[in-house]
């Protein structure tokens, strides 16, 4: 219907959480602000006291995905977001660049698709590896004094500040997982024939997946990469 109000579909992803109780606060949240996709990723044992700290959430709890791995999580999922207490203040570091919470709650709308939230372990977060597969880095601004947040608190903040904002109806259709595959298979393929640096391959990689998660790419966007990319190789392989 015109005029209606679209949300995008969200999962929520603990990797490795390692306690049971803070599971159950991250399905009560969950289910404060209407959200209902939960993938747990090596999670310790869902117990009793995980059900009693979910009060009434525990329909939430019995439906959620377990995965034995990261990579099997987030494979049919479009567009990843990683939350981190760290960040980098160098440009040149990419792959900890973030993006303001309250900027991501206003343009996650631009989004179809399925968005997968990412939260790591109690203890360490998320590993170097785990954040360069997602699309953005999302940060809670907290004090330099003390900036780790507990895991149920950091995700009932995020999903507070995505339920408050009124979405508008979508007019972009954003790419999801299969375009960005194939984007990076073309892209690694041009870098090759370049002979572009192999010490440099990957940042460089990392820092493009940045630039298009921070601008949404949308299929047009997608498109017209692609075409330069692949008239680029084709005016490489003629020579």
């Amino acid at each position: 219907m015109d005029g209606e109000k679209n949300i995008p579909e969200f999962y929520i992803i603990l990797v490795e959480p390692k306690y049971s109780g803070n599971i159950g606060a991250v399905a009560r949240i969950m289910m404060n602000f209407d959200f209902d996709n939960l993938f747990l990723v090596n999670p310790t044992d869902i117990d009793d006291e995980c059900y009693k700290r979910a009060v009434h959430a525990d329909k939430l709890l019995d439906n959620a995905m377990i995965f034995s791995s990261f990579n099997l999580a987030i494979k049919e999922i479009d567009f990843l977001v990683a939350t981190s207490s760290i960040e980098s203040k160098k440009d040149k570091k990419h792959l900890r660049n973030s993006i303001n919470l309250e900027k991501f709650s206003e343009s996650i709308n631009e989004i179809n698709g399925k968005i997968g939230l990412v939260f790591g372990r109690e203890d360490y977060g998320l590993f170097n590896e785990e954040i360069s597969l997602c699309d953005l880095m999302l940060k809670i601004p907290t004090s330099e004094k003390y900036k780790a947040l507990n895991l149920s608190h950091s995700v009932g903040i995020v999903l507070y500040s995505l339920y408050i904002k009124q979405y508008t109806p979508k007019t972009v259709r954003s790419i999801g997982f299969i375009e960005k595959k194939k984007f990076f298979e073309n892209l690694n393929l041009l870098l090759d024939k370049i002979n572009y640096p192999k010490h440099k391959k990957d940042i460089t990689k990392v820092m493009i997946k940045r630039l298009m998660g921070r601008s949404y790419t949308s299929k047009w966007e997608y498109h017209t990469l692609m075409g330069l990319i692949s008239k680029t190789i084709d005016k490489i392989n003629k020579k």
